[in-house]
């Protein structure tokens, strides 16, 4: 199965650079560029099937990342929206992560980074490297305890809390299912009900939830 991938970035030799370099991995099809939000968004209107994974830039002109994403996230909620951009500070990636991106990527990263994070947000549904995930842990543990919802001991099952915790720390559902004893089609199961029960939108959503309302112990990911 190949990842459809779309790209949105206004810098057009950064655009048709990256679309060459993932267009080499067997796994990835580039099937659109846009060159702002807008037309990121009208190409979205229009095309079926939808794409698997969307890689927009922060900054460009008409519509920007920040807005874009907010839509999507709003209206095509089994799409995974990777932020890719210049901007690599807690502001920008709360700003993102808040909005509905399921993972946050610097232009200068790596290209095997680049492939890793399109293929975990395609396969488990989001991707947070150490730093997102320590801007995380840091800015919901900084809450003032009344802004949180406390939820009652039964709110989620044993078995609930042992799948939700390793989903937030990134593990693969044949993995979860390793780990648990237990079939991948039960840890799909309980994935559904996760989602249910916090009445969040998607995997990415569930993680932010969870570490919001400290239903995970704090998620420390290694260098």
């Amino acid at each position: 199965m190949n990842i459809r991938v779309v790209i949105a970035d206004d810098e057009e030799l950064f655009r048709v650079g990256l679309a060459h370099i993932l267009a080499r991995d067997e796994e990835i099809e580039i099937v659109h560029q846009a060159t702002n939000g807008i037309e990121l968004l009208d190409y979205m209107k229009e095309v079926t099937p939808l794409p698997d994974v969307v890689i927009t830039d922060i900054k460009m002109p008409g519509l920007n990342g920040v807005e874009a994403t907010k839509k999507m996230s709003d209206l095509y909620q089994e799409v995974g929206i990777i932020a890719c951009t210049t901007y690599n500070t807690k502001p920008f990636i709360r700003n993102m992560i808040d909005v509905g991106a399921s993972a946050y990527l610097v232009k200068n990263s790596p290209p095997e980074k680049v492939v890793h994070t399109i293929k975990q947000v395609f396969y488990n549904g989001f991707y947070y490297d150490k730093q997102v995930m320590d801007i995380l842990n840091k800015k919901y543990a900084e809450k003032n305890a009344q802004d949180k919802t406390v939820y009652d001991q039964d709110f989620l099952t044993d078995r609930e809390k042992e799948v939700l915790e390793l989903i937030c720390r990134q593990y693969k559902t044949s993995e979860i299912a390793e780990k648990l004893f237990i079939s991948p089609r039960t840890v799909e199961v309980h994935r559904k009900n996760l989602l249910q029960k916090t009445e969040v939108r998607n995997i990415a959503g569930l993680v932010i939830f969870a570490i919001q309302n400290e239903l995970v112990p704090p998620i420390i990911i290694e260098s």
